[in-house]
């Protein structure tokens, strides 16, 4: 399924495909607009195509067939440096002889611009990253969020029109991964530039994202705004590779539910009135804090050593302090209809 953004669009693909060998294409014709000045993410599994399709929009990799146009310019068959982009990689791939200045003024060295001028161009992006004090250092000097201002400054050198970044914070540990999405947000908005980013992070996703491409088997599954994304989404994958979901099969077809809309109802007690439920066992109970997670499976299945969670339900701890619930314990599971949806 390909959805389209009623923008202007900075980039937009045009049944673009790629193919390795005689299989399966990596991506599959996939057609996407980018709204101008927008933060669109990327993401699926692994192998789901989101990295060729952001080579493919940089010029790193070929296409087998389709378009991609950067403003209404067709770009499909331009030399990387002459597209209007520019790529940051996920390794930063700053060189290592170089100080931080060096580094961010090498392409307009390799464009024949005099060292006084690309200097100062050089160290005007440092300042604008807050690096400017650290430019004599070598990337060896640098911490790993210092070197990615560094990259993210030498990408913006060249003045792109778009801004593209490959899992850029996943070389980095839990906490400055926080801090430095916060700053890529923060510098696209400042910038007033597309950026495209790919990440595999359903939750890095969603917090930098104006537009989510959920990806699976080289095509779209579903595309919107994150709040779209998480609260409808379109089909077991997409649902299902979110998290935060139940997939409940019923007469009339699959439905999600979102685990914090699921309620956990003892066997004995009515379910509150125009609900629907299913009889099941709790196989699993997770203090995560300020919730509960239970887990809880149908009473066939559940005593199957193998069998997974068929749903979750997250419960507050005011909620599961009145009523806990123990492992084993026969429960319904229930939901309101007014908060599910179908699911293709």
């Amino acid at each position: 399924m390909n959805a389209e953004v009623p923008h202007t669009a900075a980039i937009e693909v045009v049944a673009l495909t790629k193919r390795y060998g005689e299989g399966k294409p990596a991506v599959d014709g996939i057609n996407l607009r980018i709204a101008s000045g927008s933060y669109c993410c990327l993401l699926g599994p692994s192998g789901c195509g989101k990295s060729t399709t952001l080579r493919m929009i940089a010029g790193h990799e070929s296409v087998s067939s389709g378009d991609v146009l950067l403003e209404n310019r067709n770009i499909t068959n331009l030399p990387a440096a002459e597209r209007g982009t520019a790529m940051m990689f996920q390794s930063f791939a700053l060189f290592p002889h170089l100080n931080a200045l060096d580094n961010v003024a090498f392409s307009l060295k390799m464009k024949g611009v005099g060292k006084a001028e690309r200097q100062a161009k050089a160290q005007n992006l440092l300042e604008r990253v807050a690096m400017g004090h650290l430019a004599a250092r070598k990337p060896g000097e640098l911490s790993g969020g210092q070197q990615q201002r560094v990259a993210l400054a030498r990408a913006l050198i060249t003045e792109p029109r778009a801004l593209l970044l490959d899992e850029p914070l996943s070389a980095l540990d839990p906490f400055l991964r926080i801090q430095m999405r916060a700053e890529l947000r923060r510098w696209q908005k400042e910038l007033g530039l597309t950026f495209i980013h790919v990440t595999h992070s359903q939750e890095e996703a969603m917090a930098l994202a104006d537009t989510m491409v959920v990806m699976n088997h080289g095509v779209i599954e579903q595309m919107g705004s994150p709040h779209e994304i998480y609260n409808r989404p379109v089909n077991e994958f997409v649902a299902r590779f979110m998290g935060g979901h139940n997939v409940i099969d019923t007469p009339a077809g699959k439905i999600g539910v979102r685990t914090d809309q699921m309620q956990v109802v003892p066997a004995d007690v009515a379910v509150p009135e125009g609900f629907a439920s299913k009889a099941a066992v709790v196989t699993d109970v997770e203090y995560q804090g300020t919730y509960v997670l239970l887990g809880v499976q149908n009473p066939q299945a559940a005593h199957n050593a193998n069998a997974t969670a068929e749903a979750s339900v997250m419960l507050s701890e005011e909620q599961f302090g009145k009523r806990p619930f123990v492992v084993g314990e026969s429960v319904q599971l229930a939901w309101s209809p007014s908060v599910a949806h179908s699911l293709q």
